[in-house]
């Protein structure tokens, strides 16, 4: 009886190391396995837009680290947005005339002239837009949005009017069509017409380049 004993335990610790052995190694290959997809899977990169957000988001820290005296960031105002977007006129590529200029209003000048180089008007309002959405992903209250400041609002709507009149280009409000509905009968009215969606769009965007001094991702 004590021998029968002793051979049904001894069966019984033998089960049990194997269950042991094969749950360990189950366990290893489901590690491998989870390793192995974390490699073929790399994480997706980031798309143009958010790549070029975050390079602007660092040169405008960079000029804030730069500016006599350094300016930090929870006490930059629009005035401080203003100056940096007049800093960065000088590495522009869009050729602005001046009222004195005989090219002043045309669209394609016929010869070269001295005018100035400018960042052009849809680059800037893109670059705020970008500016002002890294401002608030990177903790900075909306309400306080230096970028969406009233001051730089009006700033590029005077550019904007500037430019055009100089470069003899129409902005003209884009227009979309809705999708197309089924006529009411009751109000009898017809839904499939276009309506303004308030964005703006360049007629001509010819500008007479020049290569820029630095890699900033706003630069026309």
């Amino acid at each position: 009886m004590s021998a029968a004993v002793a051979a049904a335990a001894a069966a019984a610790n033998s089960g049990s190391r194997c269950n042991s052995a094969n749950s360990s190694s189950s366990g290893n290959e489901n590690s491998l396995l989870s390793r192995q997809i974390a490699v073929t899977q790399p994480l997706q990169p980031p798309s143009r837009y958010e790549s070029q957000k975050r390079r602007d988001w660092n040169t405008f820290g960079q000029y804030l680290r730069n500016h006599r005296p350094p300016l930090a960031l929870n006490r930059c105002s629009g005035a401080n947005v203003l100056e940096f977007l007049r800093y960065l006129d000088q590495f522009g590529k869009t050729k602005v005339h001046t009222q004195m200029c005989p090219f002043f209003g045309h669209p394609h000048p016929p010869a070269p002239c001295p005018c100035p180089l400018r960042q052009a008007w849809g680059s800037l309002d893109a670059l705020i837009g970008r500016l002002r959405a890294a401002f608030e992903e990177n903790g900075g209250p909306p309400e306080t949005n230096p970028f969406g400041a009233r001051a730089v609002r009006l700033y590029l709507r005077e550019v904007r009017d500037a430019q055009a009149k100089a470069r003899g280009i129409a902005y003209e409000k884009k227009k979309r069509k809705r999708p197309q509905q089924h006529q009411e009968s009751s109000s009898g009215t017809d839904l499939n017409s276009s309506q303004p969606n308030g964005g703006l769009v360049m007629v001509d965007s010819s500008d007479h380049g020049r290569p820029s001094m630095i890699p900033l991702s706003v630069l026309n």
